[in-house]
């Protein structure tokens, strides 16, 4: 059987899988439209919010990340990991207790304003359309690859699927379809991982593996790819390039904006009790554990064998690069995507992969006649091509596309539900028609999750940048905007609802400023200003993944400070934020 037929017919399985778990478990009113009724279990609360949390960053880009940036690409796995203990210890169980929908009610309520709630809404949107754009890019190359067809064919049916389980089935739709999501998404995974890492060192388990010897070799694994990449001139994979101030403010952007992401936070307001709350977060960080330990060990086999097909021989020599009439079939169906790109500069036939951006190395390239590097590789397919590259057979090949697939519209739909739920709960029902029926509350929430739908497709087409790094600005959008006044609005009883408005449009402006500044559409029209020294440029050394910290310290002193200089919060909401954090034997048990 052909790789595209079987691809087709894993996939489709997977749709049917999905769709079928929705129509099972539709939603038939509002609490099952936005919290499953409360009726989540923490076991399948935890898986559902691991694949609502691993998108296509996690699966799809961050190995790529990994395996190109070596060392500088453990940020994203300290960030994004460390970021689901500050969500257990300080977020989960606290809005679990306070009992509301939405994150944009907790504030409403906390911060006795609808003025909060509407600026709530407002970051919720910007951070959670800025994440979907990520995942639609993620689902439009599944599929322009494994399906082989247009990017916009491919982006129209994931749109297609998430519209089904979404609108029809709500977020107790989408729980039981992450979960069976979670469960497609690792095995295709790890699977792949174990089959390499045997190929590359006989260990069939990665974690080891990526501290193992390469068989037949007697040199471990990390020391041989420090060879290889250093011999093309690029940096040393085991060693980091980044300033410390810019590893320290990305790593904390990802983690307290992982504590900020509204669709996952929501995701605790499923389970019954405040205790499933902080089971859930457990068994969730569990769950991400088996990827995330895992993606070290992908990147670097996936460098290793990208490196190793197209260098065969000794560096510098007559037949040490892959000529391009014996290229392998993975790279000419990639080439046909655009994300793998071959040009012939010294036209000898043969395919020169260095880093000519290096000047210490471009003597030693001009001694071996090459006139800079020929291959480009699009570093978010690294995951999906691994396979290939090392051979393996067809159908492992099929399931990670299905994974891929799964972790790209899990996290999309997700997303899409808090969209849905911001527009109709709390703009519509919570400022403009406080009246208004649940019926029709529950089809506003579908034709919003739809239109919701519609826009992430049209993000989709054109995203800001890779995967990884368009929903690394998704977090720092979170960290700079929401965590702080939710930070606050749990611990800090003297916090009023004019520093919390201040502080949130403070954050969220000048965060999106300075990625808008440095990464946005004016750039796509008039061209960078900056050349190829934009690192230059940034604010204190820190890059536009990374300056969510400064906006949430900004967010932050503006909250306080505003909050200070204007009358404390009423009584009521005193004793209620007490109510919150102190935990009562009651509430416990009955919450």
């Amino acid at each position: 059987m052909t790789l595209q037929a079987l691809t087709y017919i894993v996939v489709g399985l997977s749709f049917v899988l999905y769709i079928g778990i929705a129509i099972w478990s539709r939603a038939h009113n509002t609490g099952d439209f936005y919290i499953a009724g409360r009726g989540v279990s923490p076991i399948a609360n935890g898986m559902a919010t691991a694949a609502d949390w691993m998108s296509a960053a996690s699966f799809i880009s961050m190995a790529g990340l990994i395996a190109f940036l070596g060392y500088d690409g453990s940020v994203y796995l300290m960030g994004w990991t460390g970021g689901y203990v500050l969500l257990a210890l300080l977020l989960a169980p606290y809005l679990r207790k306070f009992g509301k929908f939405t994150v944009p009610e907790f504030i409403a309520e906390r911060y006795y304003s609808k003025t909060a709630r509407i600026v709530a809404v407002i970051c919720l949107i910007f951070i959670s359309f800025t994440y979907v754009a990520g995942q639609m890019r993620g689902v439009g190359i599944v599929f322009s690859r494994f399906l082989e067809v247009d990017v916009t064919v491919g982006l129209l049916i994931g749109m297609g699927v998430v519209f089904v389980y979404a609108v029809l089935g709500g977020m107790k739709g989408i729980t039981y379809t992450q979960v069976a999501q979670y469960c497609v998404l690792i095995f295709a995974y790890t699977v792949p991982a174990v089959f390499i890492a045997i190929q590359i060192t006989g260990n069939p388990i990665p974690q080891l593996a990526f501290g193992s010897e390469v068989a037949d070799t007697g040199t471990a694994l990390l020391d041989k790819l420090d060879d290889i990449v250093t011999s093309l001139g690029f940096n040393q994979y085991t060693s980091g390039t980044k300033s410390r101030i810019d590893v320290f403010c990305i790593t904390m952007a990802l983690m307290v904006g992982t504590a900020g992401l509204p669709h996952v936070i929501v995701r605790f307001f499923t389970v019954p009790k405040v205790r499933d709350a902080r089971l859930s977060a457990g068994y969730a960080l569990l769950f991400i554990a088996i990827l995330y330990t895992t993606a070290p060990a992908v990147g670097s086999m996936a460098r290793y064998n990208l490196i190793n097909t197209i260098q065969p021989g000794e560096v510098g020599s007559a037949d040490g690069n892959l000529a391009y009439d014996e290229r392998p079939g993975w790279l000419d169906t990639w080439q046909q995507t655009g994300l793998v790109r071959f040009d012939d500069r010294n036209g000898d036939g043969r395919i020169q992969y260095y880093n000519d951006a290096n000047p210490d190395f471009a003597p030693q390239a001009a001694d071996y006649g090459w006139e800079g590097n020929e291959l480009s590789v699009d570093r978010d397919i690294m995951v999906l091509a691994n396979p290939e590259i090392a051979g393996l057979p067809n159908w492992v090949i099929a399931l990670v596309a299905a994974g891929g697939i799964a972790a790209a519209l899990s996290t999309a739909a997700g997303l899409l539900l808090v969209i849905s739920a911001a527009v109709s709960h709390d703009l519509i029902k919570g400022i403009f028609v406080p009246h208004i029926s649940e019926r029709h509350e529950l089809l506003a929430s579908r034709v919003a999750a739809a239109f919701a739908i519609a826009v992430a497709g049209y993000l989709g087409f054109d995203p800001p940048g890779w995967v990884a790094q368009v929903v690394a600005f998704a977090f720092g959008l979170a960290a700079a905007s929401l965590f702080p006044v939710i930070l606050l609005g749990i611990f800090f009883k003297r916090v009023n609802k004019q520093g919390a408005i201040a502080g949130m449009l403070t954050g969220l402006l000048f965060t999106y400023g300075y990625i808008e500044y440095f990464k946005g559409l004016f750039l796509k029209w008039m061209g960078s200003p900056w050349g190829e020294n934009v690192a230059e440029h940034w604010l204190f050394g820190i890059s536009p993944e990374g300056i969510g910290v400064v906006g949430m310290g900004l967010n932050f002193v503006v909250a306080i400070s505003v909050s200070h200089l204007t009358p404390p919060p009423p009584e009521r909401i005193q004793h209620l934020v007490e109510h919150i954090r102190v935990p009562r034997h009651f509430d416990e048990d009955h919450a």
